[in-house]
């Protein structure tokens, strides 16, 4: 016998990862030239040259002691550099006893679930969200309770968030830049919601915190503000990674940072340590928890990020697509052409177009389009783009 649940989630694929090995196999049949994937949000620009030089240079200073063991949430002097980071860039004071260095902004926010989550707990996330967060929640043994999208701007439907909030409610889960959709929440947005979650801790006795995930908080365009969440609401648990800023997807390098100032600080620092433990999550991989520290600081060059969106967003516009702007992250999510987008997804395969539909994210009649691809696939894609609108014409 085997838990029903995990073996399903063994054998049903996500739909991103099902369009990405599809485009796979229709590459080894008509060129890899001729399939246009937009499905997967592998970052396509390398890595700052710094981060090989810094792990070559630790590969051949440290030999017999950088792939030792560290301490379970991670070596001080990395943790060190990520809190010296953040109170210089942020006016902050974070030490390093309030982060816990992670694999990955995923084990990150499992930790964070499983860490706060005691039963009956119930967890909002405002659609269009990252699918993996139900698994996470879930996982963790609370509740999934999902605000639909605002379509025309995808910021927060607060009227619908505010009749869902309850006793139960433990958190509030965010991602800005946002995945799928790329939108950034305004500073305005932002305080109004902790506007709501001061009130309704207050009503319900007991703090409601704020988790906010946020892999894409480098990656934005034209001098948009990302504002620092923590210091808008106080209750504030960051989950964070290095796989999009840094280009490192594989490397699986992230932290969870939980401010001195939240309510029961000490509490969910150890608890998210427990569950650290529980899962396995002990002992990120030290060679990169070096190489991340000292490159913090860094970022890739995601200028050619800015130059594909502006390329897609209004060529696409042009044809007559619906397109909220996004103002950061690298994807795109326009409306599909007819209702049924799991239909218009199906129907874009025919020009070899690999999209996602919107349906997974919680916003259904949309899909997504990852742009961190080489600019000269999206100029070729175009014509693609193009026909598939004529299709339904």
């Amino acid at each position: 016998m085997v838990s029903e649940r995990m073996k399903g989630l063994g054998t049903a694929r996500s739909v991103i990862r099902e369009l990405f090995e599809y485009g796979k196999i229709r590459a080894a049949e008509v060129g890899a030239e001729n399939v246009y994937d937009f499905s997967l949000g592998n970052p396509s620009v390398p890595a700052p040259d710094a981060v090989n030089e810094t792990a070559i240079r630790l590969l051949t200073e440290q030999p017999n002691l950088i792939h030792a063991y560290t301490s379970a949430q991670g070596a001080v002097d990395a943790r060190e550099r990520f809190a010296e980071s953040l109170n210089r860039r942020f006016g902050t004071h974070y030490s390093a006893s309030r982060l816990y260095v992670t694999v990955g902004a995923a084990a990150s926010l499992c930790c964070v679930f499983h860490g706060l989550t005691c039963p009956g707990d119930e967890f909002i996330v405002f659609a269009p969200y990252f699918p993996e967060y139900n698994v996470f929640i879930e996982g963790a043994g609370a509740k999934m309770v999902l605000i639909p999208p605002e379509v025309e701007s995808f910021q927060i439907d607060f009227d619908a968030f505010e009749r869902s909030v309850n006793e139960h409610t433990k958190g509030v889960v965010i991602n800005t830049p946002n995945n799928p959709s790329g939108v950034v929440y305004s500073r305005a947005t932002l305080e109004r919601l902790a506007a709501i979650l001061t009130e309704k801790s207050r009503t319900y006795g007991h703090p409601i915190y704020l988790v906010s995930d946020e892999p894409y908080r480098e990656i934005v365009y034209s001098g948009v503000e990302v504002p620092w969440v923590p210091s808008v609401y106080r209750d504030t648990i960051l989950c964070y990674s290095f796989s999009k800023s840094l280009s490192l997807p594989g490397e699986r390098i992230g932290y969870v940072l939980v401010p001195e100032d939240i309510t029961d600080a000490e509490e969910v620092y150890a608890a998210v340590a427990g569950a650290g433990r529980s899962l396995g999550y002990v002992c990120a991989p030290s060679l990169f928890q070096q190489v991340a520290s000292l490159c913090c600081d860094m970022t890739s060059d995601i200028k050619v990020y800015e130059t594909n969106r502006n390329l897609l967003v209004s060529s696409l516009r042009e044809m007559g697509y619906h397109v909220v702007e996004p103002n950061g992250a690298f994807y795109l999510f326009p409306r599909s052409l007819e209702p049924d987008d799991m239909a218009f997804s199906e129907r874009a395969k025919q020009f070899d177009l690999l999209i996602v539909p919107g349906s997974g994210f919680g916003a259904p009649g949309h899909v997504r389009i990852s742009y961190c691809v080489q600019t000269d696939m999206i100029r070729r894609a175009l014509p693609k783009f193009q026909a598939l609108a004529d299709s339904y014409r």
